[in-house]
């Protein structure tokens, strides 16, 4: 499997060390540094020549991050420009941090993830954000993901971990048990709980959460293909109906089963990108073609739907909304005449679909047009 840099990894190089903990120690830290890759960081020659001294047990963790804070300290009273500043720091917090066998699967231990690495850092590490967010992203041309709104994200931590913790894996196949995973991750990296560092933080809390269920993998993909990896969790939660586009769970997939299976399927971030879902290129990677997809759509839009249909659809155009939201937007406040006369018939009829379909109750619930809308419209 190769790196998307061109570093070599600390693993391949003592993989073949006489003592366990080396290996184990050199792979925290090949995650560690290749999961700066997902916003776009690179640690430094320093702290590579301070991870082999610790990975060579000639000094311990504390140490590391002493000499770490230190040397930028010298370079902060300098006035010198460090690039590497962020990377070598939160690299040392993670290789720290999954070196240690303590997890709690909750929102405060996520949160406590994020506070550990981002600690020296950001001022506002382990703290929720108080405000909404939007990110341009290069594989959605500029669009954004539809983040959980500042208001509701405890509820939402609470409700995807509550629900998590009452799944059980007993009697389910491998290939269910690596949907279900990629599932679940994707629905906490959709809440995006934290101002920055979200997909640092749910990447370790994913490895974590797998060592707690007793998977034993080399979390090597975490390590290569971080980029591709966040790249992968931003198509799992992205709706574009009028464009055709809706939520996408295989690239995801993909990196898990690569993860857990040790399958050796390809990772390029240039085949999430909606533009080569649109020529055809992402549905060649997964061996599914054009005419496939388009009959997947033809002759979906059959009786045109009555006429409040028709209105609900318009005024949801390609956002994804709440009841209260269309309600609004229509102007309606009897919500009986609403579910009865506009979104009954829009959902029974194909127009619209839930985000969450096996949770109709869920805290973020929401309904976006489905291809046979679009058509429609």
């Amino acid at each position: 499997m190769q790196r998307e840099d061109n570093y070599p990894d600390f693993y391949e190089t003592y993989l073949y060390a006489a003592e366990p903990d080396v290996t184990e120690r050199a792979l925290s830290w090949d995650i560690a540094v290749g999961l700066q890759a997902v916003d776009g960081l690179e640690v430094s020659e320093y702290l590579r020549d301070v991870a082999d001294e610790h990975i060579n047990g000639y000094i311990s963790m504390d140490e590391v991050q002493q000499r770490v804070a230190a040397y930028y300290a010298e370079h902060a009273e300098r006035g010198a420009a460090a690039p590497s500043d962020e990377a070598d720091k939160v690299a040392a917090n993670i290789a720290a941090l999954l070196s240690e066998p303590a997890f709690h699967f909750s929102p405060a231990g996520l949160a406590s993830i994020h506070k550990r690495l981002f600690h020296n850092v950001f001022k506002f590490a382990g703290q929720m954000r108080t405000y909404n967010i939007t990110k341009k992203e290069w594989v959605l041309e500029g669009d954004t993901v539809r983040y959980a709104h500042a208001a509701e994200i405890l509820m939402a931590l609470d409700y995807d971990m509550e629900k998590e913790k009452r799944f059980s894996f007993k009697g389910i196949t491998q290939d269910k048990l690596v949907e279900h995973i990629a599932h679940f991750i994707a629905d906490i990296w959709q809440v995006h709980p934290f101002p920055e560092g979200n997909t640092r933080s749910t990447a370790v809390f994913c490895i974590k959460y797998l060592r707690y269920l007793g998977f034993r993998v080399t979390n090597l993909p975490f390590a290569h293909h971080a980029r591709y990896f966040r790249d992968a969790l931003v198509r799992a939660n992205y709706n574009n109906a009028p464009a055709g586009i809706c939520a996408d769970y295989s690239f995801l997939i993909r990196f898990f089963r690569n993860l857990l299976l040790g399958e050796e399927n390809e990772l390029k971030s240039r085949f999430l990108h909606v533009r080569a879902e649109s020529t055809g290129q992402a549905q060649d990677k997964q061996g599914i073609s054009e005419g496939q997809v388009a009959g997947q759509v033809a002759g979906q839009v059959d009786t045109p739907p009555n006429p409040y249909v028709q209105a609900l659809l318009l005024a949801i155009g390609g956002e994804q909304l709440s009841v209260r939201e269309m309600m609004l937007a229509l102007r309606l406040k009897g919500r009986d005449n609403f579910l009865k006369k506009y979104l009954t018939p829009a959902l029974e009829g194909g127009y619209l679909c839930m985000l969450y379909p096996d949770s109709p109750r869920h805290p973020r619930q929401k309904y976006r047009i489905t291809p046979k809308g679009s058509l429609l419209l």
